[in-house]
């Protein structure tokens, strides 16, 4: 088996497109990785890349060879990085990916007990409300709802998600309540607009018996392609929402929303715990994975984001 470090100088260079590139991911130096790939050709008997003053390319043989051990290396690196432990730590870099608001509401207040508990991992966090290619791209996990349950992923429920009317005290003051799913339509709506289609989102309810409903809106009073930018302004009072649970339940509980139609709401599906389904799980998404479901569990937060 080929050394380790020609094997990394190989991949980097090849990501990168220079030995410059595959230096800097390595912390060597250029000349010490064109060494390192120089002598993988001569072990090899091929030449994996062209080489010029301007750009560094594959051969058809490298294209081949970098297919065929990109993936078996970043195991074997995951491996040499779960053995690397500091006082029995997990240790490594964690790549998660998981929405803007969702994460900075209800996984980033976890960070500093999950830190405390495995001092040895550095949170590589991406707080992006787009899906990603969780083995593509090389994330150890994401928390999301709606990515494509690929070959090679495992999805572990978090909860299911309510969606609800709300609007503020302050907005309410002075208006009849609506008692029907009908006289939603005498408020000034609060829409939004599909960030994928560009369409505008209607509002549907489902009662607790089970009947669905769709309201015919009139012009909205405002639109926007945000849920938590929609929250603040049914906080500011511009109108009534229909919300996620995940962006209206603390203030739901604090007083500073009302929720409208108790006996109605709307399935927005569930939220899920993303990682690769590998068998040997590398220390720190195995700790990571625990740890989440764990706090999640103890913070009833699937009950927490249902209603009725």
């Amino acid at each position: 088996m080929e050394p380790l470090n020609h094997l990394e100088s190989f991949v980097q260079s090849a990501e990168g497109g220079s030995f410059s590139a595959g230096a800097r991911r390595l912390a060597l130096t250029p000349a010490a990785v064109s060494k390192n790939v120089a002598r993988l050709e001569a072990r090899l008997g091929v030449r994996l890349f062209q080489r010029s003053t301007r750009r560094l390319t594959l051969t058809e043989a490298g294209e081949r060879f970098l297919a065929q051990i990109g993936g078996a290396l970043a195991t074997l690196q995951e491996a040499v990085a779960g053995l690397a432990q500091d006082d029995g730590q997990p240790a490594g870099t964690l790549k998660v990916s998981m929405g803007q608001a969702f994460g900075r509401e209800h996984v980033l207040p976890m960070l500093g007990d999950f830190l405390a508990r495995y001092p040895a991992i550095v949170p590589d966090w991406h707080f992006d409300n787009h899906q990603v290619d969780l083995v593509g791209e090389g994330f150890d996990a994401a928390i999301g709802g709606g990515i494509e349950l690929s070959a090679g992923v495992v999805a572990r429920e978090l909860s299911r998600i309510h969606v609800v009317a709300v609007a503020s005290p302050a907005y309410l003051a002075g208006r009849d309540m609506p008692r029907q799913p009908a006289d939603l339509a005498q408020l000034d709506a609060l829409l939004r607009r599909s960030s994928p289609t560009g369409r505008l989102r209607s509002w549907t309810l489902q009662h607790a018996g089970g009947r669905q409903v769709t309201v015919e809106l009139p012009r909205p009073r405002a639109i926007f392609n945000d849920p938590e930018a929609i929250a603040q302004a049914a906080l500011l009072g511009l109108g009534a929402a229909m919300l996620p649970m995940p962006f209206v339940e603390r203030s739901l509980r604090s007083g500073e929303l009302v929720r409208l139609l108790p006996e109605w709401h709307f399935d927005a599906g569930v939220v899920w715990l993303y990682y690769p389904s590998k068998k040997l799980l590398p220390p720190k998404t195995r700790v990571f994975v625990d740890f989440v479901l764990e706090r999640f569990r103890d913070d009833r937060f699937a009950e927490r984001m249902q209603v009725n």
